[in-house]
């Protein structure tokens, strides 16, 4: 029989063709004992039958070879059909069963009858250190029951075409038939503060520092550029806390995707403290070279855990921008000083413009 929900913590659930980009990073720190919410995934495998079953791959194929990567009116004349298409097929008998029973024991472990999941995306074909679907593919919270799950489960599926996706693949040459979907299906994290962290500079580029960037509530707002979060900036080798840059946080999400006000006393009031700060730059500097290279990473802050546990990480990743930039040679003493410097200006680097994030809540992720 094949398996189509896999959890965090088993051997499967680490083959990055099944499980995606980011049910495989979630993997591999549930496997090194890194802090991570419990949850599973609904491989690759379920897509694949799901299209199978509903007799769906020519259909595909089909009105992905009307799509014109430069005629932005093809992607949405595109995503329009393709979600009629795959709106109206059921996901198979087999798939929804396991996915209904991988609930059941997920919300058994957690103590709970039916736990509040978020749904996402993991695309086979996301989050490598060249290329990272971040922002563009769906995530959904506090997603509750068996039968909620399964229908985002199915979200998830329309969401490899929308006109988002199209001009991203147009942008990076990815041919979308190459990409499936996998599914996250996690507890979700009742956050205090949440945020993203990165172990590098994501200005600069300089690997010396790791910056944080958090607002109140779940991360929805910091990676939809809701709010302006507040900076940190720690030095990586030593670990300690350079610089602290309130932000302007004006509304949080709480739960699901709705977002409120946030109190004026709480707007400009850092939402991290200090050991915080540095626990979490620990871990990304863990994650960092268990990874081999700078990651970029999803955290929060869980207010129903004890302080001393309350750290919690939602996602990691490769830094995708800096990570294509030439670097300057090493200095060669035998060359020469001015050897060097004339050959470092000689690369033609340039200060990469940040690409953007999106995982949340119904956000895109």
């Amino acid at each position: 029989m094949t398996s189509y929900t896999v959890p965090f913590d088993s051997a499967a659930c680490r083959d990055a063709r099944e499980v995606g980009g980011k049910a495989l990073g979630l993997a591999e720190m549930t496997a090194a004992g890194l802090p991570v919410a419990p949850g599973f995934t609904v491989t690759a495998a379920a897509y694949r039958d799901f299209l199978d079953e509903n007799g769906l791959h020519d259909d595909v194929r089909r009105v992905l070879g009307r799509v014109d990567p430069d005629d932005p009116a093809t992607f949405e004349a595109a995503e329009r059909e393709l979600a009629e298409l795959l709106g109206r097929a059921p996901l198979p008998a087999a798939v929804a069963a396991q996915v209904r029973r991988a609930y059941a024991e997920l919300s058994a472990r957690v103590g709970l009858d039916e736990v509040s999941v978020a749904v996402r995306s993991s695309a086979t074909a996301e989050d490598s250190a060249g290329d990272s679907f971040a922002g563009e593919f769906e995530t959904w919270v506090d997603v509750v029951g068996a039968d909620d799950v399964l229908a985002h489960v199915h979200r998830c599926y329309l969401s490899v075409f929308t006109g988002r996706v199209f001009s991203y693949a147009a942008e990076r040459d990815i041919d979308l038939r190459s990409v499936e979907m996998a599914v996250v299906v996690q507890k979700t994290v009742r956050a205090r503060s949440a945020g993203v962290m990165f172990t590098l500079d994501p200005i600069t580029g300089d690997r010396s520092r790791i910056v944080l960037e958090s607002s109140w509530g779940l991360g929805l707002s910091v990676v939809g550029g809701e709010v302006t979060p507040d900076r940190y900036e720690v030095d990586k080798v030593g670990l300690t806390l350079d610089k602290r840059v309130p932000g302007d946080k004006r509304v949080e999400y709480r739960s699901g995707d709705r977002p409120v006000p946030v109190p004026e006393d709480r707007r400009t009031r850092l939402c991290l403290d200090d050991d915080e700060v540095l626990a979490l730059a620990a871990l990304g500097r863990r994650l960092e070279k268990l990874q081999g290279g700078p990651q970029d990473i999803e955290f929060a802050v869980d207010e129903d855990l004890p302080r001393d546990s309350n750290l919690v990480l939602l996602q990691c990743r490769p830094e995708t921008v800096w990570s294509r930039v030439k670097r300057a040679p090493a200095f060669d003493a035998g060359a020469g000083l001015m050897t060097w410097v004339t050959s470092s200006i000689g690369t033609g680097d340039r200060m990469p413009t940040r690409a953007g994030d999106g995982e949340g809540g119904h956000r895109h992720g």
